[in-house]
């Protein structure tokens, strides 16, 4: 009888172990789509701050309230957390001291590899979730990724856009715009 109690709580514990693996999959899973829609949120709210100015945000705080006019804008309803995180510890993509793009400071490998909304196809080769880049690439600019992907590298033609100051690099000067600009998608 004792054995037969051991044996039935050594299933009933691998069954267990079983179902944590397959919730924290799941959990995963539900991070990355808020990853997507949180990163989109903050991408709209560069793409609105800068055409409705012609220069890019300096600062979150810059989209969150807009004081360039005299009634303020909001662009981004709140500073949303990185959901790979839980904190708000987002790196920037610059360009000089203006912020063009976010991207997760995760070092986790993504569980998603297919699927993503036109927009975010290169996506699909991400080691990991700071490779998955949210950025609005000005038109006629030619700011480069982080990652290095894609667009030449001038963006004197851009109004609002100071010269690069510095080295590259994922949070310097001239530091990306990334190569998922395709139209589309979100």
């Amino acid at each position: 009888m004792l054995l037969t109690l051991l044996i039935a709580l050594m299933l009933a514990s691998i069954a267990l172990l079983g179902a944590l693996d397959v919730w924290a999959l799941q959990r995963q899973r539900l991070q990355e789509e808020e990853l997507l829609f949180v990163g989109n949120q903050y991408r709209l709210a560069i793409q609105r701050y800068y055409r409705i100015g012609r220069v890019l945000p300096m600062s979150v705080d810059d989209l969150l309230e807009d004081k360039r006019f005299p009634v303020p804008l909001h662009h981004l309803r709140r500073a949303y957390p990185d959901p790979m995180t839980g904190k708000n510890d987002w790196l920037f993509l610059r360009y000089g001291d203006r912020i063009f793009g976010i991207y997760s400071s995760s070092t986790a490998a993504p569980v998603r590899h297919a699927n993503f909304p036109r927009r975010y196809a290169d996506f699909v080769d991400a080691k990991t979730y700071g490779d998955w880049q949210f950025f609005y690439r000005p038109p006629g600019s030619r700011i480069r990724g982080a990652n290095g992907l894609t667009a030449p590298s001038s963006l004197d033609a851009v109004p609002g856009l100071p010269g690069p100051s510095g080295p590259s690099g994922r949070s310097g000067s001239l530091t990306s715009a990334s190569p998922f600009a395709q139209s589309g998608g979100f």
